[in-house]
């Protein structure tokens, strides 16, 4: 009896676990919130992405999409928060949950990132939206997935779940130590985990990797590496920035010393988020 007694508990540990709550996000007088909105569905799953917005303003305002990290296998969007900096500057806010690897395996992840990005755009009049100030962001699979979406721009070629026959180009993508190129990374647990039985194809690899999307019509990067990453290779930054430069796209690229995945201190986040802002003020206006 005890043993089961100690069982029951443990399971119940592991439930409490996983039905960790978050606070809910803190947003300021005169803002909207929209929770859990379904802006997809697919084989059952939903898609869902929380909003804020304005509720009244004379014009469109600007729009960051956050994507949440994992390693495409973990995370929620309810763990993401720190947003009054673009509050403050007057951004509306998606915060977007996707497929992960135990529903879906690549490239589900990108295509529910493009259906995010869909729905944005063809709600843009009710949500207030200005679909000329579109900035994806996103901090390691985020920022894979914001690049991906953001790269392709009219590149439609994962968009089968949601068919939209207008624009999907985005004005700029935060990129937060996020994975470029996946074909080195392969053989990574949690890159071949999502790549499923794809690992082994080269091409299929690339057709997920964002550094093969790079051109001269790419919207601007602001990217930003711990060159101490022990999960994300800090190369990874460094060939996006490369390439980037190559091709002639705007681009600022943040290298923090010794800074690790994401573990940065105070001081350096407080330098992450005036070199962002610099370069979103120098490729987006406000007024």
């Amino acid at each position: 009896m005890k043993k089961i007694m100690f069982y029951l508990g443990v399971i119940a540990a592991i439930s409490n676990m996983a039905a960790q709550t978050y606070p809910p996000v803190d947003y300021p007088e005169g803002y909207q919130a929209e929770i859990d909105v379904i802006y997809s569905e697919v084989d059952g799953w939903e898609g869902r992405m929380d909003i804020y917005y304005p509720k009244h303003m004379e014009k469109a305002v600007p729009l960051v999409v956050n994507i949440h990290g994992g390693g495409w296998n973990h995370g929620v969007k309810e763990s993401q928060r720190g947003y009054g900096s673009f509050f403050k500057n007057g951004y509306a806010v998606a915060n977007v949950e996707y497929r992960l690897v135990d529903v879906a395996t690549a490239p589900g992840a990108v295509e529910d990132v493009r259906c995010a990005l869909v729905y944005l755009f063809t709600h843009a009049e009710a949500l207030n939206i200005d679909t000329d100030k579109i900035v994806l962001m996103g901090g390691s699979a985020g920022g894979h997935l914001a690049l991906m979406a953001g790269l392709l721009g009219n590149d439609k070629k994962f968009d089968t779940h949601c068919p939209f026959d207008g624009s999907l180009e985005v004005a700029a993508i935060i990129d937060k130590y996020g994975v470029t190129d996946l074909t080195p990374l392969s053989e990574w647990k949690s890159a071949r985990n999502w790549l499923g039985d794809g690992f082994r194809d080269n091409e299929f690899v690339k057709s997920v990797s964002p550094l093969y999307y790079v051109d001269t019509n790419s919207p601007p990067v602001f990217i930003v590496h711990g060159d101490a990453d022990p999960i994300v290779p800090y190369e990874q930054s460094v060939i996006l920035h490369r390439k980037l430069q190559e091709k002639g796209v705007k681009t600022s690229f943040l290298t923090i010393e010794g800074g690790q995945h994401g573990k940065f201190n105070s001081d350096e986040k407080k330098k992450v988020s005036k070199a962002m802002w610099d370069f979103l003020h120098s490729v987006i206006s406000t007024e």
